[in-house]
């Protein structure tokens, strides 16, 4: 038995979990750094599924799940660090952001019952991943927060939009 798709699912999920910690505890680019290479699982899963002939449905539904949990452990670790700072701004970025890339989820989730494909919009979650990322590592974090939380939302309403108009 060699690596799968889920194991390096879940890994990727452990290596946000430390990233997470990193961030809680202040040491932001660490927690880029470990970002970057937890997002290199999440590249790679799908690409094993793909070329060992094991994509599936549930496949994807798990790694969506664990893309969610992902993306709550590494925003939360950072507004945990903006809480603990009594920074209310960079905390209430962080809520903002959370529920843009949940919604951005969501949404498209939903619009797929009503038509094909629904992935238009800025703000998928790698493109998430790389902005705070990059954020982290050039100690721009919070700007990175600022266009994150309004990204988010403007993807979630042009979905929202696209799918009116396309449905």
């Amino acid at each position: 038995m060699g690596v799968t798709p889920n194991m390096l699912t879940f890994a990727g999920l452990v290596f946000n979990i430390a990233a997470a910690w990193f961030y809680y505890r202040g040491e932001i680019a660490p927690a880029g750094f470990v970002i970057l290479f937890a997002g290199s699982f999440d590249m790679l899963d799908g690409a094993v599924a793909r070329l060992g002939g094991t994509v599936s449905k549930i496949g994807a539904f798990t790694d969506s799940v664990v893309d969610r949990y992902s993306d709550f452990f590494i925003f939360g670790g950072v507004l945990c660090m903006f809480a603990r700072r009594g920074d209310m701004t960079g905390t209430l970025l962080c809520l903002l952001i959370l529920s843009g890339a949940f919604l951005v989820s969501y949404i498209r989730a939903r619009a797929e019952l009503v038509i094909p494909l629904c992935n238009v919009g800025l703000m998928e979650r790698p493109e998430r991943i790389i902005l705070l990322a990059a954020g982290s590592l050039f100690g721009f974090l919070k700007p990175a927060l600022w266009a994150l939380a309004i990204l988010t939302h403007a993807t979630a309403f042009h979905r929202i939009y696209y799918t009116w108009k396309n449905g």
